[in-house]
Protein backbone atom coordinates (compact mmCIF):
# COMPACT_ATOMS: atom_id res chain seq x y z
CA UNK A 1 0.00 0.00 0.00
CA UNK A 2 1.24 3.61 -0.80
CA UNK A 3 1.19 5.83 2.31
CA UNK A 4 -1.06 8.34 3.02
CA UNK A 5 0.01 11.59 1.20
CA UNK A 6 -0.67 13.09 4.69
CA UNK A 7 1.93 10.73 6.61
CA UNK A 8 4.70 12.74 4.50
CA UNK A 9 7.31 14.81 4.75
CA UNK A 10 6.63 17.60 2.39
CA UNK A 11 9.67 17.51 0.48
CA UNK A 12 8.29 13.53 -0.50
CA UNK A 13 4.82 14.50 -1.53
CA UNK A 14 5.55 14.57 -4.95
CA UNK A 15 8.16 11.08 -5.24
CA UNK A 16 4.63 9.56 -3.26
CA UNK A 17 2.09 10.72 -6.32
CA UNK A 18 4.48 10.19 -9.24
CA UNK A 19 5.03 6.53 -7.58
CA UNK A 20 1.04 5.85 -7.22
CA UNK A 21 0.72 6.78 -10.91
CA UNK A 22 4.22 4.87 -12.26
CA UNK A 23 1.69 1.87 -10.69
CA UNK A 24 -1.08 2.73 -12.31
CA UNK A 25 0.11 2.61 -15.80
CA UNK A 26 -4.13 2.79 -16.57
CA UNK A 27 -4.39 6.05 -14.88
CA UNK A 28 -4.72 9.80 -16.70
CA UNK A 29 -1.39 10.62 -15.54
CA UNK A 30 -2.17 14.15 -17.48
CA UNK A 31 -4.96 15.11 -15.66
CA UNK A 32 -3.28 14.68 -12.31
CA UNK A 33 0.10 16.60 -12.76
CA UNK A 34 -1.38 19.35 -10.60
CA UNK A 35 -1.51 17.27 -7.30
CA UNK A 36 2.40 17.78 -7.56
CA UNK A 37 2.15 20.98 -5.37
CA UNK A 38 1.50 20.27 -2.20
CA UNK A 39 -1.30 21.45 0.52
CA UNK A 40 1.68 23.39 2.35
CA UNK A 41 2.67 24.94 -1.04
CA UNK A 42 5.65 23.14 -1.83
CA UNK A 43 6.99 23.76 -5.10
CA UNK A 44 7.52 22.41 -8.06
CA UNK A 45 10.02 22.75 -11.36
CA UNK A 46 7.57 24.74 -13.44
CA UNK A 47 8.80 24.34 -16.94
CA UNK A 48 7.69 20.74 -16.68
CA UNK A 49 5.17 20.54 -13.97
CA UNK A 50 2.29 20.25 -16.64
CA UNK A 51 3.45 17.16 -18.33
CA UNK A 52 2.38 13.92 -17.66
CA UNK A 53 5.47 11.99 -15.82
CA UNK A 54 5.74 8.52 -14.03
CA UNK A 55 8.04 8.26 -11.77
CA UNK A 56 10.79 5.92 -12.84
CA UNK A 57 13.88 7.42 -11.67
CA UNK A 58 15.80 8.43 -8.50
CA UNK A 59 15.69 11.75 -7.75
CA UNK A 60 17.85 14.33 -7.46
CA UNK A 61 20.88 12.04 -8.86
CA UNK A 62 24.00 13.50 -6.71
CA UNK A 63 25.55 16.07 -7.33
CA UNK A 64 29.49 15.43 -6.33
CA UNK A 65 33.11 17.38 -6.50
CA UNK A 66 35.56 15.32 -7.94
CA UNK A 67 39.22 17.00 -6.17
CA UNK A 68 41.54 13.96 -6.71
CA UNK A 69 40.91 14.68 -10.65
CA UNK A 70 40.73 18.55 -10.47
CA UNK A 71 44.19 17.74 -8.45
CA UNK A 72 45.77 15.51 -10.97
CA UNK A 73 44.78 17.53 -14.00
CA UNK A 74 45.70 20.96 -12.35
CA UNK A 75 42.84 22.59 -14.33
CA UNK A 76 39.52 23.59 -13.63
CA UNK A 77 37.54 22.70 -10.62
CA UNK A 78 35.78 19.29 -11.53
CA UNK A 79 31.89 18.41 -10.62
CA UNK A 80 29.99 15.51 -11.97
CA UNK A 81 26.59 15.31 -11.80
CA UNK A 82 25.55 11.50 -11.16
CA UNK A 83 23.00 10.34 -13.97
CA UNK A 84 24.48 6.72 -13.77
CA UNK A 85 22.63 6.90 -10.42
CA UNK A 86 19.13 6.95 -11.57
CA UNK A 87 18.97 3.36 -10.50
CA UNK A 88 16.26 1.68 -13.21
CA UNK A 89 18.01 -1.45 -14.00
CA UNK A 90 21.68 0.01 -13.18
CA UNK A 91 20.42 3.49 -14.11
CA UNK A 92 21.66 6.15 -16.69
CA UNK A 93 20.44 9.10 -18.90
CA UNK A 94 17.30 7.65 -20.32
CA UNK A 95 15.31 7.25 -17.35
CA UNK A 96 14.77 11.07 -16.99
CA UNK A 97 13.50 10.71 -20.72
CA UNK A 98 11.55 7.78 -20.30
CA UNK A 99 9.61 9.03 -16.88
CA UNK A 100 7.71 11.46 -20.12
CA UNK A 101 7.47 8.88 -22.42
CA UNK A 102 6.02 6.51 -20.62
CA UNK A 103 3.57 8.48 -18.84
CA UNK A 104 2.41 9.72 -22.65
CA UNK A 105 2.27 6.05 -23.54
CA UNK A 106 0.01 5.37 -20.75
CA UNK A 107 -2.47 8.49 -21.46
CA UNK A 108 -2.70 7.50 -25.33
CA UNK A 109 -3.61 3.49 -23.73
CA UNK A 110 -0.34 1.87 -25.04
CA UNK A 111 0.83 -1.77 -24.36
CA UNK A 112 3.52 -2.02 -25.82
CA UNK A 113 6.75 0.32 -26.17
CA UNK A 114 8.39 -0.11 -29.08
CA UNK A 115 12.61 1.73 -29.90
CA UNK A 116 15.26 0.41 -31.36
CA UNK A 117 19.05 1.34 -31.26
CA UNK A 118 22.24 -0.38 -31.07
CA UNK A 119 23.09 -4.32 -29.61
CA UNK A 120 24.27 -2.63 -26.79
CA UNK A 121 22.11 0.43 -26.31
CA UNK A 122 21.76 1.73 -23.21
CA UNK A 123 18.12 3.27 -24.21
CA UNK A 124 17.00 -0.09 -24.84
CA UNK A 125 18.24 -1.91 -21.84
CA UNK A 126 16.06 1.16 -19.96
CA UNK A 127 13.07 1.46 -21.95
CA UNK A 128 12.92 -2.93 -21.25
CA UNK A 129 12.86 -2.02 -17.68
CA UNK A 130 10.49 0.96 -17.58
CA UNK A 131 8.32 -1.27 -19.44
CA UNK A 132 8.59 -4.03 -16.65
CA UNK A 133 8.38 -1.33 -14.06
CA UNK A 134 5.15 -0.33 -15.48
CA UNK A 135 3.46 -3.37 -16.52
CA UNK A 136 3.89 -3.07 -20.60
CA UNK A 137 5.01 -5.21 -22.93
CA UNK A 138 8.56 -4.01 -25.11
CA UNK A 139 9.76 -5.20 -28.37
CA UNK A 140 13.48 -3.82 -29.33
CA UNK A 141 14.20 -3.82 -32.73
CA UNK A 142 18.11 -3.84 -32.26
CA UNK A 143 20.75 -2.93 -34.92
CA UNK A 144 23.00 -5.72 -37.11
CA UNK A 145 22.44 -9.51 -37.29
CA UNK A 146 21.99 -11.42 -33.85
CA UNK A 147 25.02 -12.09 -32.09
CA UNK A 148 24.12 -15.87 -31.01
CA UNK A 149 26.47 -17.21 -27.93
CA UNK A 150 25.88 -15.88 -24.33
CA UNK A 151 24.36 -12.80 -23.86
CA UNK A 152 26.40 -9.64 -22.59
CA UNK A 153 26.06 -6.57 -21.15
CA UNK A 154 22.97 -4.79 -22.03
CA UNK A 155 21.72 -7.52 -24.08
CA UNK A 156 21.78 -9.84 -21.44
CA UNK A 157 19.85 -7.18 -19.46
CA UNK A 158 17.33 -7.16 -22.22
CA UNK A 159 16.28 -10.31 -22.00
CA UNK A 160 16.42 -10.51 -18.29
CA UNK A 161 13.73 -7.67 -18.30
CA UNK A 162 11.24 -9.89 -20.40
CA UNK A 163 11.54 -7.70 -23.58
CA UNK A 164 11.33 -9.50 -26.64
CA UNK A 165 14.69 -8.83 -28.84
CA UNK A 166 14.15 -8.34 -33.06
CA UNK A 167 17.50 -7.91 -35.46
CA UNK A 168 17.19 -6.88 -39.16
CA UNK A 169 16.60 -4.26 -41.67
CA UNK A 170 12.98 -3.87 -40.27
CA UNK A 171 12.02 -0.11 -39.45
CA UNK A 172 10.23 0.88 -36.23
CA UNK A 173 7.05 1.53 -37.58
CA UNK A 174 7.27 -1.70 -39.84
CA UNK A 175 7.47 -3.30 -36.33
CA UNK A 176 4.38 -0.97 -34.81
CA UNK A 177 2.38 -2.49 -37.87
CA UNK A 178 3.02 -6.29 -37.45
CA UNK A 179 1.87 -5.48 -33.81
CA UNK A 180 -1.37 -3.23 -34.27
CA UNK A 181 -2.21 -6.37 -36.60
CA UNK A 182 -1.74 -8.36 -33.72
CA UNK A 183 -4.19 -6.34 -31.72
CA UNK A 184 -1.50 -4.44 -29.84
CA UNK A 185 -1.14 -0.92 -28.97
CA UNK A 186 2.16 0.22 -29.17
CA UNK A 187 3.78 3.39 -28.42
CA UNK A 188 7.14 4.26 -30.67
CA UNK A 189 10.13 5.90 -28.81
CA UNK A 190 12.79 6.98 -31.55
CA UNK A 191 16.10 5.90 -30.76
CA UNK A 192 18.04 7.52 -27.42
CA UNK A 193 14.01 8.52 -26.54
CA UNK A 194 15.09 11.79 -28.60
CA UNK A 195 12.01 13.85 -29.61
CA UNK A 196 10.25 16.68 -27.52
CA UNK A 197 8.66 14.50 -24.80
CA UNK A 198 11.75 12.90 -24.18
CA UNK A 199 14.09 15.86 -23.87
CA UNK A 200 11.19 17.39 -21.69
CA UNK A 201 13.36 15.24 -18.88
CA UNK A 202 16.47 17.29 -19.22
CA UNK A 203 14.82 20.36 -18.93
CA UNK A 204 13.40 19.09 -15.38
CA UNK A 205 16.96 17.60 -15.14
CA UNK A 206 18.45 21.30 -15.91
CA UNK A 207 15.38 22.50 -13.38
CA UNK A 208 17.15 20.14 -10.70
CA UNK A 209 20.75 21.30 -11.36
CA UNK A 210 19.27 24.75 -10.72
CA UNK A 211 17.93 23.93 -7.11
CA UNK A 212 21.03 22.03 -5.95
CA UNK A 213 23.23 24.74 -7.21
CA UNK A 214 21.36 27.18 -5.18
CA UNK A 215 20.72 25.19 -2.26
CA UNK A 216 24.96 24.68 -2.36
CA UNK A 217 25.50 28.74 -2.67
CA UNK A 218 27.53 27.26 -5.90
CA UNK A 219 27.78 27.63 -10.22
CA UNK A 220 29.35 26.29 -12.80
CA UNK A 221 31.06 27.88 -15.94
CA UNK A 222 30.75 24.99 -17.90
CA UNK A 223 28.74 21.63 -18.60
CA UNK A 224 30.37 18.82 -20.28
CA UNK A 225 28.18 16.33 -21.82
CA UNK A 226 28.39 12.87 -24.72
CA UNK A 227 26.17 13.94 -26.78
CA UNK A 228 24.53 11.07 -29.25
CA UNK A 229 20.89 11.06 -30.40
CA UNK A 230 20.79 14.59 -29.26
CA UNK A 231 18.17 14.42 -26.50
CA UNK A 232 20.15 15.04 -23.50
CA UNK A 233 22.13 18.21 -25.06
CA UNK A 234 19.00 19.88 -26.29
CA UNK A 235 16.57 19.45 -22.89
CA UNK A 236 19.62 20.76 -21.27
CA UNK A 237 20.03 23.37 -23.54
CA UNK A 238 15.84 24.56 -23.69
CA UNK A 239 16.28 24.49 -19.92
CA UNK A 240 19.42 26.68 -19.40
CA UNK A 241 18.06 29.36 -21.39
CA UNK A 242 14.80 29.25 -19.90
CA UNK A 243 16.13 29.61 -16.60
CA UNK A 244 19.00 32.13 -17.14
CA UNK A 245 21.80 29.71 -16.85
CA UNK A 246 25.20 32.03 -16.87
CA UNK A 247 27.19 29.25 -18.00
CA UNK A 248 27.88 26.97 -21.51
CA UNK A 249 26.79 23.68 -22.42
CA UNK A 250 29.61 21.70 -24.59
CA UNK A 251 28.41 18.38 -26.11
CA UNK A 252 31.29 15.77 -27.01
CA UNK A 253 30.16 13.78 -29.71
CA UNK A 254 30.36 9.95 -29.72
CA UNK A 255 29.71 9.66 -32.89
CA UNK A 256 28.88 12.67 -35.16
CA UNK A 257 30.69 15.42 -36.64
CA UNK A 258 30.20 18.74 -34.75
CA UNK A 259 28.20 20.39 -37.92
CA UNK A 260 25.87 17.32 -38.36
CA UNK A 261 24.92 17.11 -34.40
CA UNK A 262 24.29 20.75 -33.62
CA UNK A 263 21.69 20.24 -37.26
CA UNK A 264 20.02 17.19 -34.74
CA UNK A 265 20.06 19.60 -31.73
CA UNK A 266 18.37 21.97 -33.22
CA UNK A 267 14.69 20.22 -33.76
CA UNK A 268 14.63 18.45 -31.03
CA UNK A 269 15.78 21.84 -28.71
CA UNK A 270 13.14 24.11 -30.79
CA UNK A 271 10.37 21.23 -30.66
CA UNK A 272 10.92 20.87 -26.89
CA UNK A 273 10.32 24.18 -26.49
CA UNK A 274 7.05 24.38 -28.15
CA UNK A 275 6.34 21.18 -26.39
CA UNK A 276 6.63 23.57 -22.86
CA UNK A 277 4.92 26.52 -24.23
CA UNK A 278 8.39 28.52 -24.05
CA UNK A 279 8.85 31.33 -26.10
CA UNK A 280 12.98 30.09 -26.72
CA UNK A 281 14.12 28.97 -30.27
CA UNK A 282 17.30 27.98 -31.17
CA UNK A 283 19.71 27.75 -34.17
CA UNK A 284 22.71 25.66 -34.98
CA UNK A 285 25.13 28.01 -33.61
CA UNK A 286 23.65 28.26 -30.36
CA UNK A 287 24.90 24.89 -29.60
CA UNK A 288 28.83 24.44 -28.48
CA UNK A 289 29.51 20.66 -29.82
CA UNK A 290 33.10 19.39 -30.34
CA UNK A 291 34.27 15.96 -32.13
CA UNK A 292 37.64 15.82 -31.97
CA UNK A 293 37.61 12.64 -30.29
CA UNK A 294 35.54 10.29 -32.34
CA UNK A 295 38.71 7.69 -32.51
CA UNK A 296 37.67 4.76 -34.47
CA UNK A 297 33.78 5.59 -34.82
CA UNK A 298 31.32 5.02 -32.46
CA UNK A 299 31.23 2.00 -30.20
CA UNK A 300 35.18 1.55 -30.58
CA UNK A 301 37.34 2.18 -27.97
CA UNK A 302 40.98 3.29 -28.67
CA UNK A 303 43.56 4.47 -26.24
CA UNK A 304 41.55 7.51 -25.31
CA UNK A 305 38.39 5.54 -23.65
CA UNK A 306 40.97 3.06 -22.38
CA UNK A 307 43.35 5.82 -20.51
CA UNK A 308 40.54 7.91 -19.37
CA UNK A 309 38.33 5.02 -17.82
CA UNK A 310 41.06 3.55 -15.62
CA UNK A 311 42.58 6.86 -14.54
CA UNK A 312 39.22 8.23 -13.44
CA UNK A 313 38.32 4.80 -11.72
CA UNK A 314 41.68 4.79 -9.63
CA UNK A 315 41.81 8.47 -8.94
CA UNK A 316 38.29 8.73 -7.76
CA UNK A 317 36.60 5.27 -7.81
CA UNK A 318 34.15 6.48 -10.88
CA UNK A 319 33.28 4.45 -13.54
CA UNK A 320 33.07 5.60 -16.48
CA UNK A 321 31.70 3.83 -19.81
CA UNK A 322 33.45 2.95 -22.88
CA UNK A 323 30.87 4.29 -25.89
CA UNK A 324 29.53 7.79 -24.34
CA UNK A 325 31.18 8.80 -20.19
CA UNK A 326 34.41 7.36 -21.28
CA UNK A 327 35.00 9.00 -24.94
CA UNK A 328 33.46 12.62 -23.51
CA UNK A 329 35.28 12.52 -20.10
CA UNK A 330 38.34 11.94 -22.18
CA UNK A 331 37.89 14.95 -24.12
CA UNK A 332 37.49 16.99 -21.13
CA UNK A 333 40.96 16.01 -20.11
CA UNK A 334 42.18 16.25 -23.76
CA UNK A 335 40.87 19.99 -24.15
CA UNK A 336 42.10 20.74 -19.85
CA UNK A 337 45.50 19.84 -20.88
CA UNK A 338 45.02 22.48 -23.80
CA UNK A 339 44.05 25.27 -21.89
CA UNK A 340 40.79 25.22 -23.66
CA UNK A 341 39.13 25.49 -19.69
CA UNK A 342 40.47 28.22 -17.43
CA UNK A 343 42.01 27.07 -13.60
CA UNK A 344 39.65 29.17 -11.50
CA UNK A 345 36.63 28.14 -14.07
CA UNK A 346 34.27 25.49 -12.72
CA UNK A 347 33.11 22.04 -14.76
CA UNK A 348 30.27 20.18 -14.39
CA UNK A 349 30.89 16.61 -16.09
CA UNK A 350 27.35 15.53 -16.44
CA UNK A 351 27.71 11.47 -16.03
CA UNK A 352 24.82 9.53 -18.21
CA UNK A 353 25.55 5.85 -17.18
CA UNK A 354 26.39 3.01 -19.14
CA UNK A 355 27.89 0.73 -16.51
CA UNK A 356 26.76 -2.97 -18.71
CA UNK A 357 28.67 -1.91 -21.54
CA UNK A 358 32.18 -2.55 -19.25
CA UNK A 359 31.16 -5.89 -19.00
CA UNK A 360 30.91 -6.89 -22.27
CA UNK A 361 33.61 -8.68 -23.78
CA UNK A 362 34.55 -6.96 -26.30
CA UNK A 363 35.84 -3.86 -24.33
CA UNK A 364 36.63 -5.65 -20.79
CA UNK A 365 39.56 -7.79 -22.48
CA UNK A 366 41.29 -4.60 -23.56
CA UNK A 367 40.53 -2.43 -20.24
CA UNK A 368 43.42 -3.86 -18.14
Amino acid sequence: MIPSDANLHPKFKRRAFLHTAALAPSASVLGMAGLAVSAEGQQDHPLTLSKPRVDLAHLPTPLEELPRLTKRLGGPRLLVKRDDQTGLALGGNKVRKLEFLVAQANAEGADTLVTSGSIQSNHCRQTAAAAARIGLRCVLLLGGKNPGGTSEGNLLLDRLLGAEVRFGEQTLEDVAKTLRAAGRRPYVIPIGGSNAVGATGYVAAMEELSDQLKQRSDNVDWIVVPTGSGGTQSGLAVGARSLGFAGKILGIGVGEPADETKQRLTPIANTTARHLNLSERFKPDDFEVNSDFLGGGYGVMGDLERKTIRMVAETEGLLLDPVYTGRAFGGLVELTKKGFFRKEETVLFWHTGGMPELFVSEYAGSLL
